[in-house]
């Protein structure tokens, strides 16, 4: 083969060399991409944006992963005394609660023992009571052949047993032996033999003053000297019942009631002839009338 060393072959390589690939021009920016470019490798404005977007996306949510721990860890110490606190208010809650519960046993407690002690002191005054009535019987009892004479004139030297003798001949009563048992101011207590002995002495009053209306029982009929003076005879009544008669007295005396009498130890009242009787058994009763 023959060499070809000629000048043009020699300028046509030079020129060759030398020639160079046009780039292509590069796009300004803010214009639209162009159709025709499909080159492998490059991105879209689409992509940036989206890849910028995912990278800002989490890095934010990372940056609000670390907010959120430290913000977390703040309020944990921040509420960590208040947390304190509140264990302790709920510490002092639950033994107030428990205090609480045992004043409230104690209280309960207290209460039925008040019931029972009540119920045994209500018990105890019932029986006092019933005691009291049942010593005043036989207080009474003891009493029951005594008259009391009330209203005799006092003299220094006197004698009660003349006295008594004479009343009874006054108002007629045989009533024998009699047995002086004490004397109290204006009041002569004279024991007889029986019960009967003294309703047969007071009965003997009761007619003599009957039949003499206008001159009962009274000291003339006994030979003292002087202004009348009237005399009574009633039965020989315990403190409780003589307390009990006198204001009896006063309530029929209010009251208008016609009648007050005693039979046996007991008090009787009654209103008018027609009215049933009442017996006075104590001051209730008596607080009942009207």
């Amino acid at each position: 083969m023959a060499n070809d060393n000629s000048p043009t072959n020699k300028t046509e390589n030079v020129v060759q060399r030398n020639v160079t690939t046009r780039a292509n021009k590069r796009q300004a920016l803010g214009s639209p991409p162009l159709a025709t470019t499909t080159t492998e490798g490059l991105l879209s404005r689409d992509d940036i944006r989206e890849i910028v977007q995912e990278v800002v996306k989490a890095e934010l949510s990372v940056m609000m992963a670390k907010l959120s721990d430290s913000l977390k860890s703040m309020l944990n110490m921040e509420l960590q005394p208040v947390n304190a606190k509140i264990d302790e208010m709920d510490k002092s809650m639950k033994f107030i609660s428990n205090q609480y519960e045992d004043l409230l046993k104690e209280h309960t407690k207290s209460k039925e023992t008040l019931i029972e002690v009540q119920k045994e002191n209500s018990i105890m005054k019932n029986t006092v009571s019933s005691l009291k009535v049942r010593l005043d019987q036989l207080e009474q009892q003891t009493r029951s052949n005594n008259v009391e004479i009330q209203c005799v004139p006092e003299r220094k030297q006197e004698d009660l047993f003349k006295i008594t003798s004479d009343l009874v001949k006054v108002v007629g009563c045989d009533v024998g032996g009699i047995n002086p048992d004490s004397t109290r101011p204006r009041s002569i207590i004279v024991q007889l033999a029986s019960p009967r002995l003294r309703d047969e002495f007071l009965a003997s009053v009761i007619n003599f003053n009957k039949k003499n209306s206008e001159n009962k029982l009274n000291s003339t009929h006994l030979g003292y000297p002087g202004p009348k003076t009237a005399i009574y005879v009633t039965e020989h009544l315990s403190p409780t019942h003589k307390a009990l008669h006198a204001a009896a007295r006063l309530k029929a005396k209010e009251l208008g009631f016609k009648f007050i009498w005693i039979r046996g130890g007991r008090i009787f009242m009654r209103k008018t002839e027609e009215s049933e009787h009442i017996m006075i058994r104590n001051m209730d009763t008596l607080n009942k009338l009207s």
